[in-house]
């Protein structure tokens, strides 16, 4: 890829200020976005190039005819161009396996 040119993964997400040279960013790397997208909060960002986001959501329970509230922890990685910070609500996709557990990007600060 040539040297200034940067992608747009998801069409309405604007691409980060900063350049990065990380093969796994979507942005300025490789790494294609596919499958679904989803909104969380983050939790960790202690690893290394790696972020731990909290997704809640609603399950519907048939039995009582009610939602419950849900979550999920998922780890995601975490381009070094993009400013997150624990707390942060972020949009995550879905990528390859990048490691055992680790198969989503964060792709903007929300």
């Amino acid at each position: 890829m040539k040297r200034g040119k940067v992608k747009r993964p998801i069409p309405w997400i604007e691409p980060p200020e900063r350049e990065c040279n990380d093969p796994n960013c979507p942005f300025h790397g490789t790494l294609p976005v596919r499958g679904v997208l989803l909104e969380g909060t983050v939790v960790s960002i202690k690893m290394n190039r790696t972020a731990v986001v909290r997704h809640d959501y609603l399950h519907y329970v048939p039995k009582y005819k009610r939602y419950e509230r849900r979550n999920k922890k998922i780890h995601a990685h975490l381009p070094p161009c993009l400013d997150i910070k624990e707390g942060d609500k972020v949009i995550i996709g879905e990528c390859r396996p990048l490691a055992k557990t680790v198969a989503f990007v964060i792709l903007t600060k929300k």
